[in-house]
C-alpha cells in the first residue's frame, strides 16, 4: 500500500531545529487561497492533525493541544500540507467550516474598517461559489433566495439567464459602457457559477482545463484548431 505524502510529512519536518519544538503553521483556505490564521505545532499536534484530518495546534498559552473548532464547531479540514524549504515551517491548505477567527471573521488577519482586503480579489469568486453550492444543497436555509429559486426552476432557466447576461455584457462592451459592463460581467459570472453547479461541475474543473491548455501552449505544442 502506498503511503500518502501527508502521512510521510512528519519525517520531513525538523521540529528539533526550534528551541521549544514548535514550528509556525500558516493555514490557507484551499478554495479561495486566503490566509486564515497562524498557529504552532509540535510533533504531537502534527500527528493528531494527520490522523484526524482536522488542523490541530499546540496552544502556547494553555500549554496543551487544541483542535481548531473544538469549541465553536468551526473546524479546519485538511486538504494538503506543504513544508517550506528548510522544513521548519508549514503551510496547510484547509476547508473552513465557518469563520476561522473567534471574532466571527473569515480570517484572523481581517481588521475593522480595513481599507484593503487580505486576499486576492479573485478569491471572492471561490467564496461565492461555495455559497451557491450551499444554496443548492440546503435550499431550506433561505427559501426566498434567488439562487435557490434558480435551482428549483432547473437547467433550462439557468442556461437562459446565462445567455441573457452574456448578450448584455457584449452590448455594454461594444458600446463602451464601462460602468454597465462591470455590472453585467458580475451578473454573467454569478449565473455561470450557478450553471456549473447545476451541471455538477465547479470552478476547479474549468481551471484544470485552463491549466492544461496553458501547459500545452507554454510547452510549445499548439492545441488543434
Amino acid at each position: 500500500m502506498t503511503t500518502s505524502p501527508t502521512r510521510q510529512l512528519h519525517k520531513h519536518m525538523d521540529f528539533a531545529k526550534m528551541p521549544d519544538g514548535l514550528i509556525p503553521v500558516i493555514v490557507q483556505d484551499a478554495h479561495t487561497g486566503q490566509v486564515l490564521m497562524l498557529g504552532y505545532q509540535n510533533e504531537e499536534a502534527q500527528r493528531v492533525t494527520r490522523q484526524s484530518g482536522r488542523v490541530t495546534f499546540f496552544s502556547r498559552s494553555k500549554q496543551r493541544l487544541w483542535t481548531k473548532g473544538e469549541t465553536s464547531g468551526h473546524y479546519l479540514t485538511v486538504v494538503s500540507q506543504h513544508p517550506d524549504c528548510d522544513q521548519d515551517a508549514l503551510l496547510i491548505r484547509a476547508i473552513p467550516d465557518g469563520p476561522t477567527c473567534h471574532r466571527g471573521t473569515t480570517s484572523c488577519f481581517e481588521q475593522p474598517n480595513q481599507t484593503a482586503y487580505p486576499a486576492a480579489a479573485v478569491s471572492f469568486i471561490a467564496e461565492l461559489e461555495r455559497l451557491v453550492q450551499r444554496r443548492q444543497r440546503y435550499p431550506e436555509e433561505d427559501p426566498k433566495s434567488y439562487t435557490a429559486s434558480l435551482f428549483r426552476k432547473g437547467m433550462p432557466k439557468i442556461a437562459q439567464k446565462v445567455g441573457e447576461e452574456a448578450v448584455e455584457t457584449v452590448i455594454d462592451a461594444v458600446g463602451g459602457n464601462t460602468e454597465g459592463l462591470k455590472g453585467e460581467a458580475a451578473d454573467l459570472l454569478y449565473h455561470l457559477l450557478v450553471l456549473l453547479t447545476a451541471a455538477g461541475l465547479s470552478l476547479e474543473d474549468v481551471v484544470q482545463v485552463l491549466r492544461q491548455r496553458h501547459s500545452t501552449i507554454t510547452g510549445g505544442v499548439r492545441r488543434p484548431e
